[in-house]
């Protein structure tokens, strides 16, 4: 094995960057926002270099309808998905945010609820914010892996590769990076593959679905390196409930951009 590679220490990073009195302001949160002012920069760029007059105010509602679907499509998700009895017994639980614990599934459905509601308010064609947030949507995935790299959760399993680390929180044993996996995968190089697909002449609605089946695709495979969730396990003896709820999207993703291409061929 090469040289290169080393066991190396997870580094003790405090989840808190700026303390002001009782206000604790962390690093998982400003992933958030640098994620999503990235978006609103981006989606500015590109819907004027596709000549679509998108105002300031349209722009920023758009940012607010999505943060919004993001945050309550992924705390509800996480309820429905991830730990349901648990929550029915404690449902104030819930509402207890800052105890952690958000889904992407979830928080697609939301976003995606989101922005329908928001081109529908606004007369704009569902596809073309579709195909715009979800070209960015990788950046603020990618951040949020990197923040839960620093807060020490959702690591990976154990391994004897020599680049493992030991967590604070995953015991004695040394596991696989996999936040950083998926920071490179759902982040670096999702956000890379929509952006050439994106320079393409494509039908509508490409851009969004190529996303959709390429998250599915690169969180079914890194989920083989991360830490099922202890509650849950796997279910078969074989897939995480990550991976159960990629696979539609893998197959929904793919059969929609076949048919968009088919129905913009018959139209031609």
């Amino acid at each position: 094995m090469s040289d290169l590679l080393f066991a190396i220490p997870f580094p003790q990073i405090d989840p808190v960057f700026f303390r002001l009195g009782p206000l604790a302001f962390r690093w998982y949160g400003l992933m958030y926002l640098l994620g999503l002012l990235a978006a609103y920069f981006l989606i500015k760029a590109r819907a004027t270099a596709k000549n679509f007059p998108f105002s300031r105010e349209q722009l920023s509602d758009l940012i607010v309808f999505a943060a919004l679907g993001v945050f309550l499509g992924g705390r509800l998700g996480y309820v429905l998905f991830y730990n349901l009895p648990f929550y029915l017994e404690n449902p104030l639980k819930i509402f207890a945010v800052w105890e952690g614990g958000m889904s992407f599934h979830g928080g697609f459905l939301g976003t995606c609820i989101a922005l329908w509601i928001y081109s529908r308010r606004r007369g704009i064609a569902p596809y073309t914010i579709a195909d715009l947030a979800a070209g960015v949507a990788p950046i603020g995935l990618g951040l949020g892996r990197i923040g839960n790299f620093i807060n020490g959760e959702l690591f990976g399993r154990p391994t004897d590769v020599r680049w493992c680390m030991v967590f604070p929180h995953g015991g004695p044993d040394c596991r696989h990076p996999s936040q950083l996996y998926q920071a490179a995968l759902e982040g670096l190089l999702l956000f890379t593959v929509l952006t050439v697909i994106n320079r393409l002449k494509t039908p509508p609605g490409t851009v969004f679905w190529s996303f959709i089946a390429g998250y599915g695709m690169v969180r079914f495979f890194v989920e083989y390196f991360r830490q099922p969730d202890s509650h849950l396990g796997l279910f078969f003896g074989l897939f995480s409930m990550g991976q159960l709820l990629s696979l539609p999207m893998v197959a929904l993703g793919l059969f929609m951009i076949v048919r968009g291409y088919r129905t913009s061929t018959a139209d031609r």
